[in-house]
C-alpha cells in the first residue's frame, strides 16, 4: 500500500476508543467460539489448536472494528475516511474526486465531510474486486449526497474483495455534524469524495487521512 505524509493529528493517546456500531454478527459467534474452545482445552489440550487461532481472529477483529474518539479537524470538507489518498481526478461535471483507500489496518468507521442534511443514500449492487483496482468503481457501494453550506457534497462507500458489507447508520432527512459518524464498512475497501467545483483538494495522492481530521478542501 503507498505511504505518504499524514495530514491531521493521529488519535489522542488518551481518547476513548469503543467498538464499531454494527460488527456484532462477525465478533460475537468469534469471541463466543473462542470463549467455548479456551474452557474445553482444560479438558483435553488438543482443544488449543482452535483455540489459539479464534483467539488471535477475535483480537485482530477487536483491532479492526475500533472507533476512536476524535477531535474534529478544520476545514469546509474533512476527510470521511482513514486511510490513503489513492487517486484524484478531475470528473465531467467540474467535480474533483478525490479516492481514499482503506486496508484492513484501517479504523473502517465513516464520517460526515460537512455539516448538513443527509439528502439521499442509495445501495447499489455491484462486484468485489479489489478496491485499488480500476474497475472498483461497479463495486457494490453506497452513495450519499448532502446539502450543505458547499451545496451538494456526494460521498460513496465502495465494497472491496474482503469488504463485503456496508452499514450505514443514518438515513435520508438526518441532519449531522461535520466528523458526524455516518457508516461503517466491514475490514478494508474505499472511500470516493466529491469536491464542488472550483474547490480545489488540500491533499495529494499518498497523503495519509484521518477521518474526521483531514482537511480535504484548499481554503
Amino acid at each position: 500500500m503507498p505511504r505518504g505524509p499524514v495530514s491531521g493529528p493521529a488519535d489522542s493517546p488518551r481518547g476513548r476508543v469503543r467498538l464499531a456500531r454494527g460488527v456484532s454478527p462477525w465478533l460475537a459467534p468469534t469471541a463466543a467460539a473462542a470463549a467455548v474452545t479456551a474452557v474445553l482445552t482444560r479438558r483435553s489440550p488438543r482443544w488449543a489448536l482452535a483455540a489459539a487461532p479464534l483467539a488471535a481472529l477475535t483480537g485482530g477483529m477487536l483491532w479492526f472494528f475500533r472507533d476512536p474518539e476524535r477531535a474534529p479537524g478544520e476545514g469546509r470538507l474533512i476527510s470521511p475516511a482513514d486511510g490513503v489518498v489513492q487517486s484524484i481526478d478531475p470528473w465531467p461535471d467540474g467535480r474533483t474526486r478525490v479516492a481514499i483507500f482503506m486496508s484492513p489496518l484501517n479504523v473502517h468507521v465513516n464520517r460526515a465531510p460537512a455539516a448538513g442534511t443527509i439528502t439521499s443514500v442509495e445501495h447499489v449492487p455491484g462486484g468485489f474486486v479489489p478496491a485499488f483496482n480500476k474497475d472498483s468503481d461497479k463495486n457494490e457501494r453506497v452513495v450519499w449526497h448532502f446539502d450543505t453550506a458547499l451545496g451538494d457534497i456526494e460521498m460513496v462507500q465502495i465494497a472491496g474483495a474482503v469488504a463485503r458489507r456496508i452499514v450505514p447508520y443514518l438515513f435520508a432527512g438526518a441532519k449531522v455534524v461535520q466528523g458526524e459518524r455516518v457508516g461503517l464498512i466491514r475490514f478494508g475497501s474505499r472511500v470516493d469524495l466529491y469536491l464542488p467545483e472550483g474547490i480545489a483538494p488540500a491533499v495529494t495522492v499518498g497523503t495519509r487521512t484521518v477521518a474526521g481530521v483531514t482537511r480535504i478542501d484548499n481554503v
